[in-house]
């Protein structure tokens, strides 16, 4: 199953689980939820941290916590 960190700069998904003691609250308030859309906006030099926008809310997140979010791409 792909994960945040699959995706590539500009490419959308759709999450799909997550472990919920993973992800900081914070991350989960923002959105973070199945059926969401993420987008990848931008990556930091050396990957990490990963800039993306979870319907319409811009944040970064460490590399780390983007393998524990699954995604299916979205068409």
């Amino acid at each position: 199953m792909l994960t945040v960190a699959s995706l590539k700069k500009g490419e959308k998904g759709i999450i799909q689980e997550f472990d919920i003691d993973a992800i900081p609250l914070k991350l989960i308030e923002m959105g973070c939820l199945p059926g969401n859309m993420v987008e990848l906006v931008q990556y930091a030099p050396f990957h990490d941290p990963l800039y993306i926008n979870i319907n319409g809310s811009y944040v970064a997140i460490r590399e780390e916590t983007a393998v524990k979010i699954f995604i299916k791409k979205a068409v």
